[in-house]
């Protein structure tokens, strides 16, 4: 037997939550336009912060990996990208119980999650550049 033919690819399958009665109050609380225009900024704000973790976590600057996750969470809990604020809190967790491999990991589950909550929010927004 081939020792090739034993290796298993593993799919990495994120589901995310929204919560549209956020998302809704938004449009009602600023008008269709000027909610839309806080949307675009926000999700081109979040995949900057989603960029800057990444950049933080390879150089190891942990304090502003940590601030850059708190950050998101606050970003994304105001237009109701639940599992994204969830998973940005995991990872300031784990760079508070100082654990580099647990942050590693809940920060590329933080990368998928993000870029997966962005493309479901652009979608459903039918937002255009």
């Amino acid at each position: 037997m081939n020792v090739v033919d034993n290796i298993l690819t593993l799919e990495h399958k994120e589901s995310v939550r929204l919560d549209s009665d956020r998302l809704n109050g938004l449009y009602r609380q600023m008008g269709d336009k000027d909610a839309m225009d806080v949307l675009c900024r926000t999700v081109e704000e979040l995949a900057i912060r989603l960029s800057n973790c990444e950049r933080f976590w390879r150089q190891r600057d942990w304090a502003a990996l940590r601030k850059c996750a708190r950050s998101l969470v606050a970003i994304a809990e105001q237009i109701g990208m639940v599992a994204l604020a969830r998973v940005a809190g995991d990872v300031a967790q784990s760079v508070d119980a100082g654990d580099a491999v647990a942050t590693g990991a809940t920060l590329w589950r933080l990368i998928r999650v993000g870029e997966k909550s962005l493309t479901v929010i652009w979608d459903q927004q039918d937002l255009s550049i």
